[in-house]
């Protein structure tokens, strides 16, 4: 199975199952972890110092042979000296959000990193494709933490149609029909972000993984809209708090206080009220902490029978 795959073919594979890059939880255990078990790991680098990223990709290094790769948030104030320590730890791929990685994108074709941004619109899509991208994530407002405003089963298909590199899908997939319905889709691989927070190897406070255990389809909510980027997390005390303050016209600043530290809170410090619980609207059906290659397993074999059940609906 996947023998043919583009996405295998191209980042050197098992399987087209990428992990998000998750800031604060999207750590070397988990990265090296998703990539033994025949995925694609990613380190999140979110805000991190370059020190600290060098750090995780020689942990990574250590812990797996696979490729595995980084996700480097545009807007971080250390997106400089970030790139310039993926260029010389020769990381083998790149996912990028919050912006155009255009002005990167050669020197990282030249060591061979593939680059695969995230993007939450069609426009955005073939700009980067433009800017080189080997690849895009076209992630649905589904999705844990910053996300765009049109859904998965919207965007992919547009995304697809729109752009002549492979396209995976994100947002609202944790099993193997989400990953039958982006091949249906048009999609050649997914990324999964949420499913893999309540995973044996993710380093979430465990407090952190049983508020996700308990979520219902309705337990997340958006905050940030009125800042332009907008989040979406468990409701708890914080996102009451940012809501009440957005409604009465609170400044980008004081609001911008509010979330200083909330992701740490909450995955770190086990402070599931007063920090930012991020996750996807999938978060609903996770009932379950496995090992991640279990997680992995569980999907691939169960495809045969999904695609099945599909054939049996359409006979």
């Amino acid at each position: 199975m996947f023998e043919n795959n583009v996405i295998c073919k191209l980042l050197n594979i098992k399987y087209p199952i990428l992990q998000g890059g998750m800031a604060w939880i999207g750590t070397a255990e988990l990265a090296s972890a998703v990539s033994n078990a025949g995925g694609l790991g990613i380190i999140g680098a979110g805000h991190m110092p370059p020190d600290a990223l060098r750090a995780e990709i020689h942990k990574a290094k250590e812990r797996t042979e696979k490729p595995f790769g980084v996700n480097v948030m545009l807007m971080s104030p250390f997106v400089k000296e970030v790139m310039q320590v993926v260029l010389e730890e020769k990381v083998p791929v790149v996912t990028t959000g919050a912006g155009n990685p255009g002005e990167y994108v050669p020197a990282l074709k030249e060591i061979g990193t593939k680059v695969i941004p995230v993007v939450a619109s069609v426009a955005l899509a073939k700009r980067l494709v433009r800017s080189g991208a080997d690849a895009v994530i076209a992630e649905g407002t589904e999705s844990g933490g910053h996300i765009g405003e049109i859904t998965t089963m919207a965007l992919v298909p547009q995304v697809v149609d729109a752009v002549d590199v492979p396209v995976i899908a994100a947002g609202g997939i944790a099993d193997s029909r989400g990953v039958a319905a982006a091949f249906a889709l048009g999609a050649h691989a997914v990324q999964m972000g949420s499913r893999f927070v309540v995973s044996e190897e993710c380093i979430a406070h465990p407090n952190y993984k049983e508020l996700v255990l308990k979520a219902k389809d309705r337990s997340t909510v958006v905050t940030g809209r009125s800042l332009g980027h907008p989040a979406r997390v468990i409701a708890n005390k914080l996102s009451r708090r940012y809501e009440e303050m957005e409604a009465a016209g609170a400044s980008p600043e004081e609001l911008e206080k509010l979330g200083v530290g909330s992701l740490h809170r909450a995955t770190h410090e086990g402070d599931v009220e007063n920090g930012s619980v991020m996750i996807g609207e999938i978060s609903g059906m996770l009932k379950d902490i496995k090992p991640v290659k279990a997680i992995i397993e569980d999907i691939v074999n169960g495809l045969p029978d999904t695609f099945k059940s599909i054939e049996a609906n359409v006979d």
